[in-house]
């Protein structure tokens, strides 16, 4: 890993709250991800499950922690198994945990190699009545691949049949969004990178460029600073190509006079950032863009003030809608009269405006939440508004991420250039 040491203190208390959380005499068991074939003898970069890390902080694969707080043997109660090391693996793969650097990273003192798993297991589940298994109940998730959670639910149930099986992910739905201190400090910095890569980026652009060679400076920032990438794939969409609302291929050339639109985060210690800001190429935003440009920022400062503890996520969406209607009307592309007898459930804005204007951000990007909860103090969202035009050619969108709080909230990136002529001055200043 790239990233610092995290204070095990945040996986300890995870446990805690989640295992108060359990029916009595149950056992708790989270595997770690796949590693994912790409091709040939390739995988892809390995990464960590969610919610594996959330209660443990092991960024290794083949790991399994094993919580069993009411077992008879209290040797037991807490696990973690490793997979083994060798001369082998180090000389091929490198490090592996030891013993003590698994107990020291988890503060999980029970450390044990995975050849000892099933022995373990066998001699304390049937001690047990109900058994939490973890499976991805993101409701952004089509289940098609058999991951491991799902082979291994599979087995113990051909294996013991006779036990109670219970979700472990509602009760990570619930503990997950709030976020505690050292979680909020882990954004923070990932926030931190990537308002500097943003910087770098606004000194970099100019007419030519290509969108690739702006994705480089990104991740050159990002792993200069530990970041461990990208947060996810990372959108330089310039010109017409801000109209897609996932664009990636980032492989076309930058005009002058156009505007790119960029979405893009740092992902440090599995915390994530996500940010959008849309620039003009030449470094001088013409009038219609920058129009536009406010009437988005407008829409995004007065959503902002709504992320506050209590605020229903729909209520919510549907307030942002009527001010960018507004917004919409100022700018010539609805008719007023047409709003007025519009289908409540085909609103206009939408033809401009399709997407949400928020979602909760963590440990996962789009982070696991109940779309049918109240915010509440200690979630983090994100706040991004935008307007697409797609025969001007234009797109804007603007994203920061917001920390509700007792008080309030609090702009995550309020120290990363926002305004139109902030912007401009720092693209047109000296190197």
């Amino acid at each position: 890993m790239k990233y610092l040491t995290i204070n095990s203190r945040l996986f300890t208390n995870n446990r805690n709250n989640f295992v108060c959380r359990l029916k009595p005499n149950s056992i708790a068991i989270f595997h770690a991800n796949d590693e994912s074939p790409r091709t040939g003898d390739q995988s892809y970069p390995f990464k960590q499950n969610a919610d594996l890390f959330y209660l443990s902080g092991i960024d290794q694969e083949q790991t399994i922690l094993l919580l069993y707080p009411d077992c008879p043997n209290p040797l037991y109660r807490e696990v973690l198994f490793l997979r083994q090391t060798d001369e082998h693996i180090a000389i091929w793969e490198g490090h592996k945990y030891t013993k003590e650097e698994a107990r020291e990273a988890s503060g999980i003192q029970q450390i044990f190699w995975l050849s000892s798993y099933q022995q373990i297991l066998h001699s304390i589940i049937n001690y047990a009545d109900n058994i939490y298994l973890n499976t991805n109940e993101n409701d952004r998730y089509v289940h098609e691949v058999p991951y491991r959670d799902m082979r291994r639910y599979n087995e113990l149930k051909e294996r013991y049949p006779l036990h109670q099986y219970l979700r472990a992910a509602p009760i990570l739905r619930d503990l997950r969004v709030v976020k505690s201190d050292i979680e909020v400090e882990l954004t923070k910095k990932a926030c931190s990178i990537t308002r500097d890569a943003f910087i770098r980026v606004l000194k970099f652009v100019k007419p030519g460029v290509a969108e690739y060679e702006i994705e480089a400076e990104i991740i050159h920032e990002f792993i200069r600073q530990r970041a461990t990438g990208h947060a996810y794939s990372p959108i330089i969409a310039s010109g017409k190509n801000a109209n897609v609302l996932h664009y990636v291929d980032n492989n076309q050339v930058c005009k002058d006079g156009d505007v790119i639109l960029f979405d893009f985060g740092a992902e440090y210690a599995n915390y994530n950032a996500d940010l959008s800001r849309s620039i003009p190429v030449n470094g001088k935003f013409t009038k219609r863009q920058k129009d536009v440009y406010n009437a988005v920022l407008r829409v995004m400062k007065a959503a902002k003030q709504m992320l506050v503890a209590g605020t229903i996520w729909n209520e919510y969406h549907d307030e942002v809608g009527k001010i960018m209607t507004g917004e919409l009307i100022g700018l010539g592309l609805l008719d007023q009269t047409d709003v007025k007898n519009q289908n409540p459930d085909a609103p206009l804005y939408k033809k401009y405006f399709m997407h949400g204007t928020s979602h909760h951000l963590g440990i996962d990007v789009h982070d696991y939440a109940s779309r049918y909860k109240a915010f509440e103090v200690g979630n983090i969202l994100t706040c991004e508004p935008g307007i697409y035009i797609p025969e001007e050619g234009l797109g804007i969108r603007i994203e920061n991420d917001i920390l509700i709080t007792q008080d309030g909230n609090i702009d995550l990136m309020a120290d990363i250039p926002i305004e139109a002529d902030h912007i401009e001055e720092i693209m047109n200043s000296p190197s």
